[in-house]
């Protein structure tokens, strides 16, 4: 019984919210936006879950589609947001770090063309326990929002 419920949360699951092999992460949602012809530079976002009772960290991502890919967040300096570059993303035991607009996200640095509408970036994440997790990050077009995230 217990490999059935497990088998059918599994198959519940969107092909992209899962994680290499065994591993307790799953990512949620994930996404980028499309760029403009000129772009040098994108982003991707999503939510990244721990069913782990230990912590995990994003050490690095890495992707075909970018000559660079950093991992950063937005500080506000007086009145200014700036991207900084971190280190690494902590992801807490049986918790999730959320990668999104205005915060934590993954920069496309160098592109090697836009980001384009419909297409799909491949991006590998590195994480310090659970190792490298393929990810299909659906492109979608400049100033729309992914299924479940409002627009204010």
């Amino acid at each position: 019984m217990r490999r059935r419920s497990l088998l059918l949360a599994v198959l519940a699951m969107p092909a992209a919210a899962l994680a290499q092999g065994t591993s307790p992460l799953r990512i949620e949602q994930p996404f980028a936006r499309a760029t403009a012809p000129t772009a040098r530079a994108g982003s991707a976002y999503m939510t990244i879950v721990n069913g782990a009772a230990s912590a995990d960290r994003l050490l690095r991502a890495e992707s075909p589609v970018a000559a660079r890919v950093e991992l950063h967040t937005v500080i506000k300096e007086g009145d200014v947001m700036r991207m900084r570059e971190v280190p690494a993303i902590d992801v807490p035991a049986n918790g999730k770090a959320t990668l999104a607009p205005g915060g934590l996200h993954i920069m496309l640095m160098e592109l090697n063309a836009p980001l384009k509408a419909g297409d799909t970036a491949a991006i590998t994440l590195v994480f310090e326990k659970a190792g490298r997790v393929e990810v299909a990050v659906p492109i979608l077009p400049l100033g729309s929002a992914p299924a479940g995230e409002h627009k204010h």
